[in-house]
């Protein structure tokens, strides 16, 4: 049975950072790429960030180049969003997912593409 929790969220201020973290269990991770996805009130989800299953490609959506970074623990089984000078354009509850098997990320991202979400975390930038 595959597990996918994210855990880091919370309350920011504009200009502030937080790292999200996601933890999988019940697959062999190093296989498999995976990605970064939120949504805000009333909007679809989106593609945040992708990573490839050996970390080596990554992919950033528009809105978070230059202030966002994924990036993996192979070993630790483990995916990070870390997230920098926060605006509140980024409020959202943001999901890890994993890839489909064979899945070679790109961009844009597509939430079909990946078949295992966490529940969430919710991410709040206000002042």
């Amino acid at each position: 049975q595959v597990q996918v929790v994210e855990s880091g969220g919370g309350l920011v201020q504009p200009g502030g950072s937080l790292r999200l973290s996601c933890r999988v269990s019940g697959l062999r991770f190093e296989d498999y790429a995976m990605g970064w996805f939120r949504q805000a009130p009333g909007k679809e989800r989106e593609g945040v960030s992708c990573i490839s299953a050996s970390g080596h490609s990554v992919y950033d959506g528009v809105s978070v180049k230059g202030r966002f970074a994924i990036s993996r623990d192979n070993k630790q089984n483990m995916l990070y969003l870390h997230m920098n000078d926060l605006t509140v354009d980024d409020t959202a509850i943001y999901y890890c997912a994993v890839a489909m098997p064979g899945y070679g990320v790109g961009w844009p991202v597509a939430p079909d593409h990946f078949d295992h979400w966490g529940q969430g975390t919710q991410v709040n930038v206000t002042s």
